[in-house]
């Protein structure tokens, strides 16, 4: 399944696909984003299908999001972080979520703690204390080796408060930047996970509109003063105009 001649495009796109009725079967869920964007790019279509059918959903945010463009003047570290959670607001609300859904936890871009930091033990803390209080049935985070460093601590921090909780909530994972940055050790292994398409297509245009608010991440955003500043690129977005969306989960 992982073959080193096999891209992750490819072994992403023969996954089985399922029906987006298939949702009803997630529940209540909670979704956790590594920075403001994860969350439309790897699950926008599954929010805006939960919500259609009337399932409770809600999001967390793990990073404060600032180092997309670090050396803006224009906007500064508190000005970047009030406008990437107003555009997740803005996508959120697109696909059906409210304020009142929103958990954000404030950890720093780019060095996001895991478990054992001090930061990381109170994240841990507080996502189960919200695991508590709204009760999912199941919890979707990034792939565990999802090429970047703020997705994989994110794994981490989840892990561990799933494992602190008496009767823990299933866990998906999704796929962001394994499109592109994937090693073969990455990827999902045949003997520890099964993966699956989501057909999505009949909430593609709400996905895609989520993805545009998001417009700090776009070519023509409002930061506009820092050249090396991040932008997704067109090849990168190309992923997630896809009707699917796809999911992992272990098999042990």
């Amino acid at each position: 399944m992982t073959d080193s001649l096999v891209s992750a495009p490819q072994l992403f796109e023969s996954l089985p696909l399922f029906p987006a009725e298939y949702v009803q079967s997630f529940g209540p869920t909670v979704v956790v984003a590594p920075h403001p964007d994860d969350e439309s790019l790897g699950c926008g279509g599954l929010l805006a299908l939960l919500r259609r059918v009337g399932l409770p959903a809600w999001c967390v945010l793990v990073s404060d999001g600032t180092m997309s463009h670090p050396h803006s003047e224009k906007y500064p570290a508190p000005a970047r972080q009030a406008l990437r959670e107003q555009e997740l607001r803005e996508a959120l609300g697109l696909l059906g979520l409210s304020d009142q859904d929103l958990l954000t936890l404030g950890l720093p871009d780019g060095a996001v703690p895991g478990p054992d930091a001090p930061m990381g033990a109170t994240a841990v803390s507080q996502l189960q204390n919200f695991l508590s209080a709204t009760q999912p049935q199941t919890v979707v985070v990034p792939w565990r080796r999802d090429p970047h460093p703020d997705h994989r601590a994110t794994s981490l921090l989840v892990q561990a408060a799933l494992a602190g909780l008496p009767s823990p909530p299933r866990l998906l994972e999704y796929v962001v930047w394994a499109w592109e940055r994937a090693a073969p050790t990455d990827l999902p292994q045949p003997t520890e996970a099964h993966g699956f398409q989501l057909d999505i297509s009949s909430v593609l245009s709400l996905k895609q509109q989520a993805i545009a608010a998001h417009r700090s991440q776009l070519t023509g955003g409002p930061i506009d003063d820092d050249p090396t500043g991040f932008t997704l690129a067109p090849s990168m977005l190309a992923h997630f105009a896809r009707p699917v969306e796809v999911f992992f989960h272990l098999t042990s």
